[in-house]
């Protein structure tokens, strides 16, 4: 395990001294670097090919961070005067990446709007779900980014998001609480101002349940 951690330090080093932003090809090693360090052959059959895959599925979990809430909103913004009630989206499906030990927590994601004269196309509350779920995550500070984004990009009355969540880091090591789930929540304009408002989301949360 020294050993290990000697090879992972020069690996950085030797990153940090090339005075450029790490290329694929550095992410790969480091993958290489990583199983040796585990007591494995990176160039085994079983395992020769893992570091690409590993760096291709790590792109795609974190393709968050390529993306934007403005390209995402893709002027898909309706005027809509006749329609003043609560918007929800429930149980959409989620997976991101506990940034404490890169292992998955997942679930299911509550939006709520109340509009003001201005409805977004459904399909981009999923898509705000999506942007900042597909980035190393803790589950509070996505909750509260998936609120503020769409209080900024549609200007509604006020948003609500619930998300409820397994998360791995909780469930394969550490406590290894196999029944446990994490329900975080953000409220803001009437649903923060307002208990009727609050109230009548949670309602709808829990109706059809």
């Amino acid at each position: 395990m020294a050993q290990g951690r000697r090879q992972i330090s020069r690996g950085v080093e030797n990153i940090t001294r090339a005075g450029n932003a790490p290329q694929r090809v550095d992410a790969e090693e480091a993958v290489r670097v990583i199983l040796r360090y585990v007591g494995e052959d990176p160039e085994r059959e079983g395992l020769r090919r893992t570091p690409a895959r590993f760096v291709t599925a790590l792109e795609f979990l974190t393709r968050g961070y390529a993306e934007d809430a403005g390209t995402a909103i893709n002027g898909a913004l309706f005027a809509e005067d006749e329609y003043q009630e609560m918007i929800l989206c429930k149980d959409l499906d989620f997976y991101s990446l506990c940034e404490h030990h890169l292992l998955p927590f997942f679930g299911k994601a509550h939006v709520a709007y109340l509009p003001n004269r201005r409805i977004v196309g459904l399909s981009k509350l999923a898509r705000m779900v999506e942007l900042y779920a597909r980035r190393l995550q803790v589950q509070e500070r996505l909750t509260t980014q998936i609120a503020r984004t769409i209080m900024e990009q549609i200007e509604p009355l006020g948003v609500a998001v619930v998300l409820e969540a397994e998360h791995m880091c909780m469930r394969m090591r550490g406590v290894e609480k196999q029944n446990s789930f994490v329900t975080t929540s953000a409220m803001l304009g009437v649903f923060r101002k307002n208990l009727e408002t609050r109230q009548e989301f949670m309602n709808l949360l829990r109706s059809n349940k």
